[in-house]
């Protein structure tokens, strides 16, 4: 088994943290998003990984890319980077792995998490994941006939096709063949929506006798901007909720209380302090005569005399004051 994740993206809609991590390495719970995707895939896969391709770009760096690398490691896998230098589809992101592609393949795009009892059926030619949604015009969405078998996939429907939303979570029985089909569309400049699109080599494949089956999840999370990744915090911390390993026993608290779910990172210092619920601090943390709830701080933060609600604080950055709802980069002070 191979699984493929692309995340070349620069994660502008997640700036200003963005602009010093790349955004699959942004933290839920205490671990990067892409992490707990690969571990995620890599426990539903049925089978050994073998590999886990990252499609990135190039101004990642090195040090985020050893850092997927390990990722991979983790899981028992041997990790792989592939380059995207210009965005231009789902299609051509998968294909930068092209050497990934042969045998069985998962294929996740690193901006969701999920949670499903996912079932890679080996019956059919692939497994594409989807979910309701209330306005499919932003999605790939996916018509069905009553056997659950996908009869036609649209991207981006402007009018009304369906409601079923791909969440970007693929399964493939044949990945060379999925190659040749996304080959075939940048070979004959087959574009829709400016792009290479995964729906149009998916439908090529269907129409040459390719069956694909629709998968369910339970619960479908975002992480693509400040909102997002905090309403996803709090899901994974209610998911997570009786794991003892969530707060540290380094913490150090002085007459302050902690409303779990919560998340406490190593070296973490509460000083008169309401930390929670649905709070996730990384390590060498402080803050002191203050309530945080319902957020995300990164390490090394500064919090003094301050509420802070719904935000996402970046590492190093200084908060004094009054009740805030903040999306904070590195480095950056209020007060």
């Amino acid at each position: 088994m191979k699984i493929i994740v692309p995340m070349a993206g620069m994660g502008k809609r997640m700036r200003p943290h963005t602009h010093t991590t790349a955004k699959p390495l942004l933290p839920i719970a205490g671990k990067p998003i892409v992490q707990r995707l690969v571990e995620d895939l890599a426990a539903v896969a049925g089978e050994a990984v073998e590999e886990v391709a990252y499609v990135v770009n190039p101004a990642f760096g090195a040090k985020v890319e050893n850092e997927l690398l390990e990722i991979a490691k983790r899981v028992g896998a041997r990790g792989s980077i592939h380059y995207q230098e210009v965005a231009l589809g789902t299609a051509h992101a998968i294909l930068c792995a092209e050497s990934a592609l042969n045998g069985r393949v998962i294929v996740a795009f690193a901006d969701t998490l999920f949670r499903a009892e996912l079932k890679l059926d080996k019956d059919c030619d692939g497994v594409i994941w989807v979910n309701k949604v209330e306005d499919p015009r932003a999605f790939g969405v996916v018509k069905l006939d009553d056997k659950g078998i996908i009869t036609e996939f649209v991207e981006k429907p402007q009018t009304f096709v369906s409601d079923l939303a791909i969440i970007s979570i693929y399964y493939f029985a044949d990945g060379e063949r999925l190659r040749k089909e996304m080959q075939y569309l940048i070979d004959n400049k087959i574009m829709d929506k400016g792009e290479y699109q995964l729906t149009n080599a998916m439908e090529n494949m269907k129409q040459k006798g390719a069956r694909f089956k629709a998968g369910a999840v339970d619960v479908w999370m975002d992480c693509g901007n400040k909102n997002a990744m905090v309403d996803t915090n709090t899901k994974v911390l209610g998911f997570l909720k009786e794991e003892k390993s969530l707060v540290s026993g380094s913490l150090k608290s002085v007459n302050s209380v902690l409303i779990p779910p919560c998340f406490i990172g190593e070296g973490v210092s509460l000083t008169n302090s309401i930390i929670g619920p649905n709070v996730s601090i990384e390590s060498g943390t402080a803050i002191a005569n203050s309530v945080v709830r319902n957020s995300i701080l990164r390490g090394d933060v500064r919090v003094q005399d301050a509420v802070i609600d719904n935000s996402m604080i970046g590492e190093r950055a200084m908060v004094t004051g009054h009740a805030m709802d903040l999306s904070m980069s590195d480095d950056s002070t209020v007060g």
